[in-house]
């Protein structure tokens, strides 16, 4: 696996899944994948080769290493896992995690194969940390899809400073309609918002209930539109 070592700002360090663009030389922009509850598992490394096939040097941070490194769990995750899971969750630290992405983002621009523009794309919780990526994050842009949680951290909207993109399946089983009426109202006009109709969570995980192909494809679709205007390529 093409594990690199990032160091801490406050000591340690951590790994991450490095992806770069394959048969290709020169340099590229970056991009940050923003872990789902799940840890840099299989779907994750596989999301982050995929970017990296587009053209961008993509890099995965382990963000539970503080409280356990190296967590993997797969789809189609086993009943006692998804505890364990929902445990990581209730567990996370944003703030640590605002460190230590911030960290990764310096790895990455000092890296040789990056051109120093970077942004970050997250799934679930990780579409959370591209909203406060978006507010006190220094990427050149972010991306959030199906984020959970936003609502709940959501009084941070005034202070949004950077490019961002909310992917909101309007069925998302994690994130009611209450709460994406909270994102609505208080990011509409200060952050570009696609909603889905139909859609559930998870609507990229291929061979889920939940895969959706004509929303993951348009939602990508849009991302990559996204990035060409803020990263310039």
């Amino acid at each position: 696996m093409p594990e690199v070592m990032i160091a801490a700002a406050d000591g340690g360090g951590f790994a991450a899944y490095l992806s770069r663009p394959r048969n290709a030389a020169g340099k590229f922009p970056g991009v940050v994948m923003l872990q789902q509850i799940f840890g840099v598992n299989k779907e994750m490394r596989s999301f982050t080769d995929a970017w990296a096939d587009k053209g961008y040097i993509a890099i995965c941070p382990d963000l539970f290493w503080r409280m356990e490194p190296g967590v993997q769990i797969d789809h189609p995750v086993p009943r006692e896992q998804f505890p364990r899971a929902l445990d990581f969750a209730a567990r996370f630290d944003d703030e640590k995690a605002m460190m230590d992405l911030a960290a990764t983002i310096a790895f990455l621009r000092a890296h040789p194969a990056c051109d120093s523009k970077v942004a970050t794309i997250g799934y679930c919780l990780g579409g959370r940390l591209a909203f406060l990526m978006a507010v006190s994050g220094n990427a050149d842009a972010n991306v959030g899809y199906f984020g959970v949680g936003i609502e709940n951290c959501i009084d941070q909207a005034p202070r949004l400073s950077k490019p961002l993109v909310l992917h909101i399946p309007e069925q998302d089983s994690q994130c009611l309609p209450e709460a994406q009426a909270i994102i609505k109202e208080n990011l509409e006009g200060r952050a570009e918002l696609h909603f889905y109709a139909g859609a559930d969570h998870a609507f990229n995980r291929v061979g889920a209930k939940t895969y959706n192909e004509a929303v993951a494809t348009l939602a990508d679709q849009r991302t990559e539109g996204f990035l060409r205007t803020h990263l310039g390529r």
